[in-house]
């Protein structure tokens, strides 16, 4: 008998059309002779629909036309396994976590701990350092202080020495709300656009780097892909830079690194995922200094993307291990961790 694999799109997010896409490419590879599928859609809203229609209809972002709105309380009925594909706020902060277990269903990728922590880049590299991992220089500031006292944070950040500087909302993705800032006249007006979509801000040094990522597969034993790398023909690695063609994003799997390299990069990332406590999959991004050569660790995605330009279905399509494969071992972890009572 076929089990009953949930998977779960869209969200209150900023990141929904993101994950329209990423489980467009799920639903097509999923093996359907091995399970069946259920198809739960997450509007804008926050309500739970039953969708039943084509999956080219959630791609296109039409697929509310063909579903029945349930209830949460239903889904115990409905399912036996829960797939999240659902990026950024209360997909990747452990909130559809958090009531896949409340409902006792098993579910796919990590708990609800290690993705709050995740999502959230202040707490995860206080994570990373208390495991002795190297993060790059970084300031904190919240909403409050930002409109107080903007000119107290624009001397903070002179400590982390010089320009350019990152300014991010601490808790989202796909590089929603990120600037790259050039100088202190540009601070301000980063500080107020990242504070828009998060209380929290950091202010990260910007690095003169080569970006790299491995994909981790595991839960005790985790498994380190190879290393991929990204250069971007915007200023920094961008949401369109991410998600659309033409904007000169070049994707190198594998990365030109030396075995040592290489040795040191997948190493660290399988550090950063155990020190996290990361479960079942996970997207390590990294930061290699090209004047140093000293890796960092940038952050981790607890639900990468699945889109035809993300690089964790890549990486391990270079390892030979096909996107169906990966579907099903992902699916085997989750139950292996969360056995359903």
């Amino acid at each position: 008998m076929k089990d009953r694999i949930g998977i779960f799109f869209g969200g209150v997010s900023d990141e929904y059309e993101i994950s329209l896409m990423s489980a467009g490419t799920v639903l097509r590879a999923i093996d359907r002779n091995q399970h069946e599928v259920v198809m739960i859609g997450i509007t804008r809203e926050g309500a739970f629909v039953h969708f039943t229609g084509d999956v080219s209809e959630i791609e296109q972002d039409t697929w509310q036309t063909h579903g029945e709105e349930i209830r949460v309380s239903d889904l115990g009925e409905m399912i036996d396994f829960g797939f999240p594909v659902i990026h950024g706020r209360y997909g990747e902060d452990g909130s559809i976590q958090g009531l896949l277990q409340i409902l006792q269903i098993p579910y796919a990728g990590c708990g609800i701990m290690s993705s709050a922590l995740n999502l959230d880049k202040v707490a995860s590299k206080q994570v990373f350092e208390a495991a002795g991992l190297p993060v790059c220089g970084y300031e904190v500031t919240d909403r409050r202080e930002i409109a107080e006292d903007t000119d107290g944070v624009v001397r903070r950040c002179e400590r982390l020495g010089g320009y350019p500087l990152f300014v991010k909302p601490a808790n989202t993705g796909s590089s929603i709300g990120i600037s790259r800032v050039e100088g202190p006249e540009e601070l301000p007006e980063a500080l107020e656009r990242a504070a828009v979509i998060d209380r929290r801000v950091i202010i990260e040094q910007g690095i003169h780097c080569r970006e790299l990522e491995v994909g981790v597969i595991g839960n005790e034993e985790p498994r380190v892909s190879g290393a991929g790398e990204i250069t971007s023909g915007n200023v920094f690695y961008d949401y369109e830079a991410k998600y659309t063609d033409g904007v000169g994003t070049n994707i190198y799997i594998p990365a030109p690194l030396t075995d040592e390299e290489l040795a040191e990069v997948r190493e660290l990332g399988r550090s950063a995922y155990i020190a996290a406590d990361c479960q079942g999959f996970a997207r390590v991004d990294m930061m290699k200094d090209l004047d140093t050569g000293k890796v960092y660790v940038n952050e981790i995605n607890t639900i990468p993307g699945f889109t035809k330009y993300s690089m964790f279905p890549l990486l391990w399509k270079e390892a030979g291990v096909s996107l169906p494969q990966q579907i099903e071992r992902i699916i085997a972890l989750g139950y292996a961790c969360r056995k359903k009572k």
